[in-house]
């Protein structure tokens, strides 16, 4: 080789040498996802899975830059701006979709469930089937069903072993009326309080009391301000993995398809991550001075026709009867 020619291909090399990281950092791209659980909550477990396994499937040329524990605003922010894109992903519940297609309300029926074996065929098979579509039309893209879990009750007044003692109680919920309707069911007085106020709420005796699921009470330590828990579980919701139409438009087929299955796969991990815990998580808040109770469930369930009512007001009586219908047909098959 004379020296014209190797200098030619030496500046071929350093041409293409200089060149080759600019082009891969031209091509990543970098997703928002936003939740409202704690950092150390299964849900943000299963987030950083998901945006490793996206990563490494994908080459590097799509990350997810996570933000957890309300960091973008809370639930109802947090979907109305994964519908305008501002946010790409996140995890909204059935309370908060509802707001834009009144069909979602039907799922949250008070004691609808008798568990979660039974809760998670009925989700993941027919009720994903009717429900997908109808949030396309609203700007969300369903991948798949995460975990939230049974809502159980708590406050700082007095245990709760039947009815009447939660007659009387400020009880904090989300604004969610079938939370409400259901809380109301039983005497309660609710207000609404933002999720990211609710601690201070409580510790400044704005409210008696409030619900959530287990794991919800142990991170966000709700036992260092309030004294009782009842394990009601009165309402059994979920986290759905969602993502806005117009980024999931910017993915490839290829890259659509990674979603789909990693998050089933982070999905199925947060599940057991929940289950596995929350015996352990109990037995912790116990120990950090709450008194648990178990109450019998029947007489509470006895109480819910007016829920049921309101619900069926608020979400379309036909809505309601076809998520009852899909779940008695599956308790019957």
């Amino acid at each position: 080789m004379d020296r014209r020619s190797f200098l030619k291909t030496g500046a071929g090399v350093a041409s293409l040498t200089l060149a080759a990281p600019y082009i891969a950092r031209a091509a990543v791209t970098t997703l928002r996802f936003a939740h409202f659980a704690d950092e150390n909550h299964p849900a943000n477990i299963a987030a950083k899975q998901f945006a490793a396994n996206v990563e490494k499937r994908t080459n590097g040329a799509l990350k997810i830059a996570i933000f957890p524990n309300n960091q973008l605003g809370g639930p109802p922010e947090q979907a109305q701006q994964i519908k305008l894109g501002t946010i790409d992903m996140g995890l909204p519940t059935q309370g908060q979709l509802d707001k834009y297609d009144k069909a979602f309300a039907a799922m949250e029926l008070p004691f609808i469930f008798n568990g979660p074996e039974e809760a998670f065929p009925i989700l993941d098979g027919p009720t994903m089937d009717w429900f997908r579509p109808l949030a396309e039309k609203q700007g969300f893209i369903l991948l798949r069903n995460w975990e939230y879990g049974f809502r159980n009750l708590t406050n700082s007044v007095h245990p709760i072993n039947a009815p009447d003692d939660v007659k009387g109680l400020k009880i904090r919920t989300p604004p969610e009326l079938q939370i409400q309707a259901s809380m109301e069911a039983l005497g309660a007085v609710v207000q609404a309080i933002a999720f990211p106020e609710l601690y201070l709420a409580l510790s400044q005796k704005v409210v008696d009391g409030e619900e959530n699921p287990i794991a919800v009470i142990y991170f966000n330590k709700i036992a260092e301000v309030q004294k009782h828990l009842a394990l009601t579980r009165h309402i059994y919701n979920n986290m759905i993995h969602t993502v806005g139409v117009n980024t999931w438009k910017r993915l490839t087929p290829e890259q659509q398809t990674i979603f789909r299955e990693e998050s089933k796969t982070s999905g199925e991990l947060m599940r057991r991550l929940i289950a596995d815990a929350e015996t352990d998580q109990i037995a912790k808040l116990e120990k950090a001075g709450m008194l648990v109770t178990r109450p019998d469930l029947a007489p509470f369930r006895a109480k819910m026709d007016p829920a049921y009512k309101r619900i069926a007001d608020y979400a379309g009586a036909d809505n309601v009867k076809k998520f009852r219908d899909i779940v008695e047909k599956h308790r019957k098959g």
